[in-house]
């Protein structure tokens, strides 16, 4: 009885045993979720204090602001002008509109029209200046989309206006007009006897192929119709062969529009495969050696010149700030110690040249820099004008199959990649 007493005293519910069992589950349970939420903690420190590294608050911002706009009245007074200033500002905004409405009188008319069909061209004119200034400057300061002729540097307007081409076409244009004319044309001579046959090579593609290596330094090359293809093409497979899931993109680098590389406005859809990380942070580092899901990091060279901010639209220059903090020195001991980092993890390190291409030096960013990518991303100038992406990488990174599992592909494809003009 006595023993009966014993275990049924043991089972009861005065008995600390199961107080000790769930305690031990607790303390389980915490070991195993605490590594997770230092690791989650780690990943939040290493993001830029700013809606630029926080691509999902961001977007929630975007959706709360509403529209506004400002009349007349507060157009010219927006920045607390005096009465005085203000209505010097508002004559010499509509003597201005005037002397456009005589000397577009053309293409403000084809651009209004075109605007009504062509999607793109809505967009751009829409957001030209702030949106609270928009339609005032719509209405009355618009230009021409529409050029007729080039020459140098120069563009020639449908009402015959010569301007200076400034834009250097998104970054095409790095020699002038002509010279790229000139390229073309030569291009079309050489292509003319194959033509638009798509699919099998034209001989160039081999001396193209051997200067892309030797200016990369990398083993093998594809090609592609965009720099925004080429992006995907090198995510993609650096995700294919380190069989890791998500990339590190740096706060405000531009890569292309696609999905992964645009989380924050813009994109539609939050993507959950991409970590948007502070540029040259000792705390993107530690995430960098302690997570274990990172294919990839991509690096825009041109960021040296703005690291953690948006490049500079046309929006941005209507404020007549500049702020210049380019240290050559400080972002090639942080790209020194970013490489370090990735070959220590078996991370693929990718230059995302398309933008700057070659401006830097003649072996572009890594020559600049003194730092070996795995791949490097070319477009824009490289065809001359014509449409191109191109992805230089190590031999190993660039192989779409395996030798051991032959339907385990990274497939890769596109109409016009090869094209014989480009």
């Amino acid at each position: 009885m006595n023993l009966s007493a014993g275990f049924a005293s043991a089972g009861g519910m005065d008995s600390p045993l199961p107080i000790l069992s769930l305690s031990t589950a607790a303390v389980a349970g915490a070991a195993a979720v605490f590594p997770k939420l230092q690791a989650r903690l780690a990943l939040s420190r290493a993001k830029h204090r700013s809606l630029t590294g926080h691509s999902k608050m961001s977007r929630m911002v975007a959706r709360l602001i509403p529209f506004y706009e400002f009349g007349i009245g507060d157009f010219f007074a927006a920045d607390g002008a005096p009465a005085a200033i203000s209505t010097q500002r508002q004559d010499a905004f509509f003597r201005l509109a005037r002397l456009y409405e005589e000397r577009f009188a053309k293409g403000r008319r084809m651009t209004a029209e075109a605007a009504e069909r062509i999607s793109d061209l809505h967009f751009t004119e829409t957001y030209r200046v702030p949106f609270q200034f928009s339609r005032l400057v719509r209405e009355h300061l618009g230009t021409s989309t529409f050029v007729e002729s080039s020459a140098g540097v120069t563009v020639t307007d449908l009402d015959g206006n010569v301007s200076y081409d400034l834009t250097g076409s998104y970054g095409v244009n790095i020699f002038g007009n002509d010279f790229y004319k000139e390229c073309i044309a030569q291009a079309e001579t050489r292509a003319r006897p194959l033509g638009p046959v798509l699919g099998p090579y034209h001989p160039v593609i081999m001396d193209n192929v051997r200067r892309l290596c030797e200016i990369s330094g990398l083993d093998e090359v594809s090609f592609h119709m965009s720099g925004t293809e080429a992006v995907m093409q090198a995510v993609r497979l650096a995700r294919y062969h380190t069989r890791r899931s998500h990339l590190v993109r740096f706060a405000g680098a531009y890569h292309g529009w696609w999905g992964d590389v645009q989380p924050g406005i813009g994109n539609p859809v939050s993507p959950h495969e991409t970590y948007t990380l502070a540029d040259m942070s000792e705390r993107t580092l530690h995430v960098l050696r302690t997570r274990k899901d990172i294919a990839c990091v991509l690096v825009n060279p041109l960021q040296a010149l703005h690291p953690n901010a948006n490049a500079p639209g046309d929006s941005a220059l209507v404020d007549s700030s500049r702020i210049g903090k380019f240290d050559r020195a400080a972002y090639t001991d942080w790209l020194k110690q970013l490489r370090a980092v990735c070959t220590e993890r078996g991370i693929v390190l990718i230059f995302d040249e398309v933008f700057v291409g070659f401006r830097l030096a003649a072996r572009g960013a890594q020559e600049y820099f003194g730092v070996r990518a795995d791949m490097v991303t070319y477009g824009k100038s490289l065809a001359g004008g014509l449409p191109v992406g191109v992805v230089c990488g190590r031999k190993d990174l660039m192989r779409r199959f395996r030798d051991d599992h032959p339907a385990d592909i990274c497939f890769a494809r596109g109409t016009f990649n090869s094209h014989p003009m480009s």
